[in-house]
């Protein structure tokens, strides 16, 4: 990386690092590109530049929280002895690194956001469900390998893991995190009765 490159990734992340602020301490909408450009002391140019639009700015932001959570399970996954434990421990990151995130409610007005959006913004967030979705399934199809779970569908069923954990994110804001977690625990345990062996259990 030369240095003009270098110092581009700087200005990058100081802009990311400073939007991130923003959005933590007063949402996604109540901020403004012009908040942005103050906080960091960049043109609106050059914030455009790096991320096109305020939409881009927070795809970015939601990137890197993807991969430190992607990061996050990678080290959790390998202390899991099967595929039914690997579920409970997914539920219990959930709690931990999304209802507990900062950028939580930015999300969510984000995602409410009723606004057209750009079409390079929809084709991301199309991506970053398809990619939920590919982990559910894998998730999903590692238990049907190893005996633990009987011959599904596991495209149909990611589907509806995937509209369990949106569906239980939005009703746990509120929730502590013990209760929280007992509560996604419960939601395992209720969509296992229906797809494990009971040997596995």
């Amino acid at each position: 990386m030369n240095k003009k490159q270098l110092q581009s990734e700087q200005t990058k992340k100081r802009v990311a690092d400073a939007a991130r602020a923003l959005f933590v301490q007063k949402g996604y909408k109540a901020t403004s590109i012009e908040e942005i450009v103050e906080a960091t002391g960049s043109s609106k140019g050059n914030i455009y530049y790096h991320f096109k639009s305020k939409e881009g700015l927070f795809l970015y932001l939601l990137d890197e929280w993807e991969r430190d959570w992607e990061q996050s399970w990678r080290q959790r996954e390998s202390q899991y002895r099967t595929t039914v434990e690997k579920l409970y421990g997914f539920a219990e990151q959930l709690v931990m690194e999304d209802l507990n995130h900062p950028l939580t409610k930015a999300a969510d007005e984000f995602f409410n956001n009723n606004e057209e959006k750009a079409n390079d913004v929809e084709e991301r967030i199309d991506e970053l469900v398809s990619g939920h979705l590919k982990f559910n399934q894998k998730l999903l199809q590692q238990g049907i390998d190893s005996g633990e779970f009987r011959d599904i569908d596991v495209e149909k069923l990611a589907v509806v893991l995937e509209g369990l954990i949106l569906g239980l994110g939005q009703m746990l804001r509120k929730k502590n995190s013990e209760d929280a977690t007992a509560i996604y625990k419960t939601a395992i345990d209720t969509l296992l009765t229906g797809i494990v062996k009971p040997s596995a259990v």
